[in-house]
């Protein structure tokens, strides 16, 4: 009798909200089931990326020649600024964690849901909120923010565009990545099916596990950050503005110490999918799983402490730039452990080259060229030469897309048949892939070799020279 009490109300309460007080769009807006949560951020998230991708579509159009093509400067770096502000905190950074953590976390785990249940759901709907006042941003008083998904100072504070409303969507999107990191955290720690140790839980559930404690962790100093450029721009404290006696410096310094780790927010649970996906269609057991393990934890670890590397032209001192530089070298490490594993993995595999699987290679190959690249930026002889280039560019679209967007469509072939309960055409997908391949490096590689020329990037028309 016991036992079929606790059945029956661990039924009721997983069901509450949905079939038994509404039906239709309702039942998933208002359910607590992780999967549903999964895939209403699925659908979201997608809307998202296609919204940025059409805006870059529009600012490469712009850039197709010299001079004005399509519109003015202004409306260039609107697009600019929001197709950054969408792609970065819209889509890579809550994109795996929030639908594929959300779907597999807790499968994985051998539990019923996440921790907290609710909160999941309270997370969805801040997440909502937070992209709702970003379009809201573009219609009020001043017009669609022109800064930059940095927001850099002192532009941010002296640009007559409406800069408050849209960082502080940023700010409500830092909420619901904290509630996802702290539900994270707690279901990993309290929720585990009897008898998995910690080493016993597939890699994607420890890539998910350090990537929540940097959410956690990291994103109160953005939010504190985007606080102290709301009261600067509405009462002039004069925390970061020169002007008024204050530190631009200090906002970069800020800025980073979220922003780099956010970058392992996005590659970290890249990186498990990875880790499932390869056994899967090379047909053999991951190679040093212990070591992948561990090196998600030391990616998350070091990665917090490299964020200076951002700023070698600002002024630092030889010591600073010293000691970054070398921690940048050293972040890599860890990095080049898990593609070694992975590669290992598939050596004398048999392997099966399935749309997923085509899509990890392209991951491997393009990532590797990002964190290549990222080294040539993090040395100090290199970077003066390179910063604030459509180097950075190349090199930021390599690591972010070429890793996090890659595996995000590789996740989405490899789950798709357990999501939905359908499966897709292979040729079409198989073909999907080389087409995403080919076309990602002819549109990002020459980039490489602009930057190399010199050519500046966030510009809206060409130098003369180019």
């Amino acid at each position: 009798m016991a036992n079929g009490t606790i059945a029956v109300s661990e039924k009721s309460f997983y069901e509450e909200g949905t079939t038994k007080k509404s039906t239709g769009i309702w039942s998933w807006l208002f359910s607590t089931d992780h999967k549903r949560i999964g895939l209403m951020y699925l659908i979201a998230i997608t809307i998202f990326f296609f919204t940025a991708a059409w805006i870059g579509v529009f600012m490469r159009l712009e850039l197709m020649e010299p001079g004005k093509t399509i519109m003015e400067a202004q409306t260039y770096n609107t697009l600019f600024t929001l197709h950054g502000v969408i792609m970065i905190f819209l889509f890579i950074i809550p994109g795996i964690p929030a639908v594929f953590g959300n779907f597999f976390l807790p499968l994985q785990l051998g539990a019923k849901d996440v921790a907290f249940p609710r909160l999941n759901l309270l997370s969805f709907w801040i997440y909502l909120v937070g992209a709702v006042l970003v379009l809201v941003s573009l219609f009020v008083k001043g017009g669609p923010i022109d800064t930059g998904w940095t927001f850099y100072i002192p532009y941010s504070v002296r640009t007559g565009t409406n800069v408050s409303l849209a960082i502080f969507a940023a700010f409500v999107l830092g909420f619901s990545s904290i509630l996802t990191g702290l539900n994270f955290v707690t279901t990993v720690h309290r929720m585990r099916a009897p008898g998995m140790s910690y080493f016993k839980m597939p890699l994607f559930v420890w890539s998910t596990y350090a990537t929540a404690w940097i959410q956690i962790l990291a994103t109160p100093v953005i939010g504190i950050t985007i606080l102290l450029v709301i009261l600067e721009r509405y009462f002039g404290v004069g925390i970061f503005d020169p002007a008024l006696g204050g530190d631009p410096i200090l906002f970069q310094h800020m800025f980073w110490i979220y922003s780099h780790p956010a970058v392992y927010i996005m590659i970290l649970p890249a990186m498990g999918v990875v880790s499932e996906i390869i056994p899967t269609f090379a047909r053999r057991t991951i190679f040093g799983y212990k070591a992948i393990a561990m090196s998600s934890l030391a990616i998350a670890f070091i990665g917090s402490l490299v964020w200076a590397h951002h700023m070698f032209t600002s002024g630092m001192s030889q010591t600073a730039v010293i000691i970054f530089s070398f921690l940048t070298f050293f972040v890599a490490l860890p990095s080049a452990i898990k593609v070694f594993n992975w590669v290992a993995t598939m050596y004398k595999g048999s392997i099966d080259p399935k749309p997923p699987f085509l899509w990890v290679m392209s991951f491997i190959f393009l990532f590797t060229i990002g964190g290549l690249t990222g080294l040539v930026l993090g040395a100090l002889v290199t970077d003066i030469h390179l910063h604030d280039t459509y180097f950075v560019v190349a090199h930021f679209h390599y690591v972010m897309f070429g890793g996090t967007g890659t595996i995000f469509f590789a996740g989405l072939y490899y789950w798709f048949p357990k999501m939905t309960g359908k499966m897709y055409n292979m040729k079409l997908a198989s073909f999907n892939a080389a087409l995403f391949f080919v076309a990602f490096n002819t549109l990002y590689f020459p980039k490489f070799i602009l930057g190399y020329m010199g050519m500046p990037r966030r510009y809206y028309d060409y130098l003369p020279e180019f």
